[in-house]
């Protein structure tokens, strides 16, 4: 995981997610998935960007398929947004940065 990224699983989701105060982008992908590759950076890039304000995860949905199921992951990437444990928003498909970060600073606001 790069700096700042956060893997989640199942087990760590409620923790790391759901009990989180703030804001938190999570990043649902699988390691055969083309788009999700594409979009990682800027990922990362967000982390880097927004550390201490925005708390950011990565969820392989292959490993941990619970988590997807239970927030009817139908395609990835999907990057979702929770806010002080309630999901706020979703994105699906690979975004522009530019995009990304307009949410965030929505949020943040």
């Amino acid at each position: 995981m790069a700096e700042g990224v956060i893997e989640v699983t199942t087990s760590s989701w409620d923790q790391e997610v759901l009990g989180f105060k703030g804001l938190v982008m999570v990043d649902f992908w699988a390691v055969w998935c083309g788009p999700c590759r594409m979009v990682a950076p800027t990922v990362e890039e967000i982390a880097k960007e927004y550390a201490g304000k925005v708390k950011v995860c990565k969820l392989n949905t292959d490993e941990n398929p619970d988590i997807a199921s239970r927030y009817k992951i139908m395609g990835i990437p999907t990057l979702m947004f929770f806010k002080d444990g309630e999901k706020v928003e979703q994105i699906v498909g690979a975004v522009p940065k530019p995009q990304l970060k307009a949410k965030i600073d929505r949020f943040l606001g």
